[in-house]
């Protein structure tokens, strides 16, 4: 019976961080739909620029920690580091139930940014450590799975809002997370980084200054963030402005342009992730570079999709180019992690996955304004479509410049 633990408990975390995941993006994002209950009680929300700060305070703030909370993520227990940033963000959420000035929103806003930057990292790197060779992008591609469906639960705020009350959402919502907290602490269970014992990892701290200079001397992270960072761009993108694009592309109400945009996305990225990781996971076992064909395989079909999303203007161009963009994100999502820990060791892991999630939101924070400016001047679906351009940059550097020697990255 215990023999089997050790194949069985790789798998009970990632079910176990799925829900966290889930938590992650569903938090997050509910605000999102909540703006027109909310004015009533807080009366700068009928500003939209001030909802825009709101917004964006979080992006930014959760940009700027994502590399700390890698370095943090590399040098404290992750089971701790979960638990206490999961417990963190909920109570945030539950505290915003109470707030009745936009000023007290604010800076909940802004503590849940950092909180919540402290979960990815760590929580990739965990997984990598518990799933190595046959399962990794398959195990990191069922854990993405939580944050699209997070986010998919996160868009019903406002009808939640609208069935009890605004206050009730939060309290409710922060009440779950900080439940959930109590049981990852009684079940989830850290794990050796890498070959490294844990009285080995006290005594042989690298320092954060060392542990930077080794990830930036290293030529082929420098690709593999920008590899993360070219397709994140239209990703953040087909996030915040694909429903505005169907709309006009369409000349349907926004009402019935979001869901259809955001469904078709949604379904083919969970496709996407688990056969991403699926295929990842026996390609590499016959050839070394099968998880950056998987990813290189991801792009492709993001490049055409992009053309009928820019250029289209039916529905079986809008939906076809969704359902591909998403498979492709998706194959692209279940490979990231896995990819890094063929060039960087566990030890720096969750280092250098925050500094790539820093690069990555901060290049979707300004191709979220950029867009804004196309949308003005009626240039959206053209900009769209020319991202393309890099995709298919990223895609030649990916294929010819990234040549791992090994599975899994040693000290």
């Amino acid at each position: 019976m215990n023999s089997k633990i050790p194949n069985i408990y790789p798998w009970v975390v990632v079910g176990l961080l799925w829900g966290v995941a889930l938590l992650n993006y569903m938090d997050r994002q509910m605000l999102s739909t909540m703006r027109i209950p909310m004015m009533a009680d807080v009366r700068e929300l009928e500003s939209a620029a001030n909802f825009g700060r709101l917004m964006a305070v979080f992006l930014w703030i959760y940009g700027l920690m994502s590399p700390i909370s890698g370095i943090i993520g590399d040098r404290m227990s992750r089971k701790w580091l979960i638990v206490g940033s999961l417990c963190v963000w909920s109570g945030v959420t539950f505290l915003m139930g109470y707030a009745t000035t936009f000023d007290q929103l604010y800076w909940l806003r802004g503590i849940m940014g950092i909180s919540e930057a402290l979960y990815l990292p760590a929580a990739l790197s965990l997984i990598a450590d518990f799933h190595q060779d046959k399962t990794r992008s398959l195990a990191v591609g069922i854990h993405m799975t939580g944050l699209y469906v997070g986010q998919a639960i996160g868009g019903f705020g406002a009808t939640f809002a609208a069935m009890y009350s605004w206050h009730s959402t939060f309290h409710w919502f922060g009440i779950i997370g900080i439940g959930y907290g109590v049981v990852l602490a009684f079940f989830l269970r850290d794990k050796e980084r890498g070959t490294v014992s844990a009285i080995q990892e006290k005594v042989k701290k690298i320092p954060v200054l060392k542990s930077l200079g080794m990830l930036f001397s290293n030529v082929f992270f420098w690709i593999i963030l920008f590899y993360f960072c070219v397709p994140g761009t239209p990703g953040w993108a087909a996030k915040n402005w694909l429903p505005t694009l169907f709309s006009e592309s369409l000349s349907i109400d926004i009402s019935v342009a979001g869901p259809m945009s955001t469904i078709s996305i949604a379904l083919s990225s969970l496709f996407g992730v688990l056969a991403g990781g699926y295929i990842s996971d026996r390609w590499v076992l016959k050839n070394v570079r099968g998880r950056v064909y998987t990813g290189a395989l991801g792009l492709a079909f993001i490049i055409p999709s992009l053309l009928f999303i820019g250029f289209g203007h039916s529905i079986f161009a809008l939906v076809m180019g969704t359902v591909l963009f998403g498979a492709g994100f998706g194959m692209f999502d279940a490979n990231n992690m896995p990819i890094l820990c063929q060039f960087v060791s566990a030890r720096y892991r969750a280092t250098a996955y925050g500094i790539m999630n820093m690069c990555g939101v901060f290049a979707g924070a300004a191709i979220t304004s950029i867009l804004g400016e196309s949308t003005d001047a009626g240039h959206l679906g053209r900009d769209f479509a020319l991202l393309a351009i890099f995709v298919l940059i990223m895609l030649v550097i990916l294929v010819t410049c990234l040549r791992p020697k090994t599975i899994d990255m040693k000290d």
